[in-house]
């Protein structure tokens, strides 16, 4: 199943709408991963790996097999054709097509399946295609870069490059697996940024299918920005996550700056802080702060999360934490 999830993993910037999904076939080791929207599905792929070498072997594959025809044929009716014995699943398949009718459809032809087999780890990796089939919304990450005193900038708005390499190419790989990136219009006005993936290296663009992401700005760009073509959304954030979510969104980035950060913080709309820290002070409280406007009144409304990780970057700190 671990082997499964990094296959998924593989693919996880190409398959969107669709979940990314690992399978592999044993004995033989036959591996699959879902292709882009329109592909084949993991388990299809391995099927096809395997060829006879399907018939009474085992199926492991980190989601549910679909029952459902969409763009592709179901699952479930190629692994019975296969002939594959037993079938081991990480997770069921929340989206409401597909929620154990496919587990009770391969019951039926007489398949063995197991279902939970280290689901607590898929469940996390599937994170974002999870909220998306049960909310409609895309989950967010904030992305936040800081010193190690909380600051962003210094007082006359300087701030570039306040990390180093190494955490700049992890934001980018954080970027290239989304499918939309959020800015507000006063980001675009001061820095004019790109927000395509081009600090990802080596291998990692063709893992990720060097996509970039849908760019998104709440307001009005310039007509000559470099973010477009952008989609501009205004209004209440929730709408505007419906909004990308019907778009097919299932992981929505939001870059900045400090406006649009605090928003979505204050609000509650975000799944996942990554906080990027440097080993830097401004010594001061006159630099500019992670979140612009009212933070918590007293200590008892302080936000408190849960650390999910930490990892070191070249001098930098990559804190990824959750709400509680």
């Amino acid at each position: 199943m671990r082997r499964a999830m990094v296959l998924a993993s593989a693919v996880r910037g190409t398959t969107s709408p669709n979940p990314w999904v690992g399978s592999v076939i044993e004995p033989g080791g036959f591996e699959g991963a879902t292709q882009p929207p329109g592909g084949p599905h993991a388990e299809v792929v391995a099927l096809r790996a395997a060829g006879d070498a399907a018939r009474g072997a085992t199926l492991y594959t980190t989601l549910e097999p679909c029952s459902h025809v969409g763009r592709t044929p179901p699952c479930v009716d190629a692994i019975v054709d296969a002939g594959i014995r037993r079938v081991v699943v990480g997770i069921e398949d929340p989206d409401p097509h597909v929620r154990g009718t496919g587990i009770r459809a391969l019951r039926a032809a007489g398949v063995q399946v197991d279902v939970g087999v280290a689901a607590d780890e898929v469940a996390e990796q599937l994170a974002p295609y999870r909220k998306h089939r049960a909310t409609g919304r895309p989950w967010v990450v904030l992305k936040l870069a800081a010193s190690l005193d909380g600051r962003t900038a210094a007082p006359d708005g300087t701030s570039r490059w306040i990390t180093g390499a190494a955490a700049r190419t992890d934001a980018h790989r954080l970027r290239a697996e989304s499918d939309a990136v959020i800015v507000g219009a006063g980001t675009i006005r001061a820095d004019d940024p790109a927000l395509t993936v081009r600090h990802v290296p080596g291998s990692v663009p063709e893992r990720l299918g060097g996509r970039d992401p849908l760019r998104v700005v709440l307001g009005k760009a310039p007509p000559g920005a470099r973010v477009h073509p952008a989609v501009e959304l205004s209004g209440d954030l929730g709408d505007v996550l419906d909004d990308l979510g019907r778009r097919g969104v299932l992981q929505a980035m939001v870059e900045g700056g400090a406006t649009v950060a605090g928003d979505f913080h204050r609000a509650g709309l975000v799944d996942r802080y990554v906080l990027y820290l440097a080993p830097a002070l401004f010594g001061g409280d006159d630099a500019r702060s992670l979140f612009a406007g009212p933070g918590a009144a007293t200590i008892d409304d302080v936000w408190r999360g849960t650390i999910v990780s930490v990892h070191r970057l070249g001098d930098d700190l990559r804190v990824e934490c959750s709400p509680a």
